[in-house]
């Protein structure tokens, strides 16, 4: 029996019959109630166009990923080359090839110091994954089989697999996926302005989370503790930069108990805040690294687990005891992949586009806090480089946020999308993400930040007339 699919579908139609897309309403996508799906034609720079003909400013870069922008002939250029000369062979068994070669010694050269090797995937999620395995490896290498437990963070975002999904602190990726497992806990979420007690400073929270990260390591067993995991800056949890003082109470609490430190760079790497890597910008001294988006700019799937030189000679040492390491992806160090790798990071480098992300990133900060640090809808507006974030709130002094049945956050996105600009609906709290390309001038935070204007008045307006609001 074949399934049956008429051949005069739309493409629309097509898409809602046979696509399983990710976080979305799947009854509502399926029948047509949540509208017709976009279908995205091209892209250029930093705007994509639908097949409608609808041309918007990208400014949530794909999903942190376009770092150089879209449609960068150097990039599918050199994806064209190497696919000529060899599309395909595995890193099984000691196989290689030049263009992972390169890249990898590219990768090490910019992290942080200590860092050794990289073990590549195809995202984020897997990458994390095997952080979670190789920490698990490495604890039973060194004789410590009850050493397995690893410490998230409340909002943290670290992919949806098992593991990875139940590292993430986020109730969407948790909910009737029997997730998270056991191995996993989760501590405080650093953000100052929700989280925060009543005249406590930065300083004082950071401590506090300190604290308390080190009361859950004592209450389940600093014996049976691993590893810690978190991003320089919260990113899917509402793109959240940490409070002052924060990474420096919490590393001697890791070191104290023996602790690996595993960075989750995805959205931080490779410039997007300033620095190289969000380690460099808040002195994080990390065990393990994760990258992977800003890698290849999502031009192809690539991630890197990294490989601090601590847990590198313990999996030495593991290959005397076990033989080869019993972990493996098809596609690791793909060479296509990897020749996008170098490619992007060629236009990373050679267009000093990091710098362009901490110049262009401070025009950003400036213009948001500007034009809505007093605006009555907002409660805080934050960010660091060219990551952003406004979030809503009923009383923003009082931190009184909207019934959630009111989809603020939401309804901000959507009359940004009327207006041609995308900005991401968080998945957490009424919250409007940003995070542009890194080839964006300050023209073009201009066009951003007065069109995200023109939105947030909009609905304001909507929720004085419903109600929902006291009028300014």
């Amino acid at each position: 029996m074949t399934n049956r699919i008429p051949n005069d579908l739309s493409l629309e139609e097509l898409d809602r019959r046979t696509v399983l897309h990710p976080s979305t309403h799947l009854k509502q996508h399926a029948d047509g109630t949540a509208g017709s799906p976009r279908i995205i034609d091209h892209g250029d720079r930093i705007h994509i166009t639908d097949t409608a003909g609808r041309r918007s400013l990208d400014a949530f870069a794909g999903l942190y990923c376009t770092n150089v922008g879209y449609n960068r002939q150097e990039i599918t250029a050199a994806i064209s080359a190497q696919a000529d000369k060899l599309a395909f062979y595995h890193a099984y068994a000691g196989h290689s090839h030049e263009p992972a070669i390169r890249l990898s010694e590219r990768i090490i050269r910019m992290a942080p110091q200590g860092m050794s090797r990289v073990y590549y995937g195809s995202s984020g999620s897997d990458a994390n994954e095997t952080h979670a395995k190789l920490v698990w490896y490495y604890n039973n290498i060194l004789g410590r089989p009850e050493k397995k437990k690893i410490i998230a963070r409340q909002r943290g975002y670290h992919g949806s697999s098992v593991t990875s999904g139940s590292m993430t602190g986020l109730p969407l990726f948790h909910n009737a996926f029997d997730l998270p497992i056991a191995q996993i806990k989760h501590t405080t979420t650093p953000h100052y302005y929700r989280e925060h007690q009543p005249g406590e400073t930065e300083e004082q929270f950071s401590q506090r989370c300190a604290e308390e990260l080190e009361q859950l390591i004592l209450a389940e067993g600093p014996e049976t503790v691993a590893a810690f995991i978190a991003e320089p800056v919260l990113g899917t949890g509402g793109i959240v930069p940490p409070p002052a003082g924060y990474w420096a109470a919490i590393q001697p609490v890791l070191k104290k108990y023996d602790v690996l430190l595993i960075a989750d760079e995805v959205v931080t790497g490779f410039g997007r805040i300033g620095s190289d890597f969000g380690s460099d910008h808040y002195g994080i001294e990390p065990d393990l690294m994760t990258v992977a988006k800003g890698l290849t700019s999502g031009y192809l799937p690539l991630s890197g687990a990294i490989v601090g030189e601590r847990v590198w000679q313990v999996l030495e040492q593991g290959a005397e005891q076990m033989g080869p390491i019993g972990h493996g992806y098809t596609y690791s160090a793909h060479p296509l992949c990897a020749a996008a790798g170098n490619a992007n990071l060629d236009i990373l480098e050679n267009e000093n586009l990091t710098a362009n992300a901490r110049d262009v990133g401070a025009y950003f900060q400036e213009r948001l806090h500007a034009v809505f640090a007093s605006h009555p809808l907002v409660g805080e507006a934050r960010g660091v480089g060219l990551l952003g974030a406004l979030e809503f709130m009923a009383d923003g002094e009082q931190r009184i946020p909207f019934d959630p049945g009111l989809k603020v956050g939401a309804r901000v996105a959507g009359a940004c999308g009327e207006r041609g600009l995308i900005a991401r609906a968080m998945p957490h709290g009424d919250i409007l993400g940003f995070a542009p390309p890194l080839v964006v001038t300050r023209e073009d935070i201009d066009t951003i930040v007065d069109v995200t204007r023109q939105a947030v008045d909009a609905v304001t307006d909507e929720l004085v007339r419903e109600g929902a609001l006291k009028a300014a």
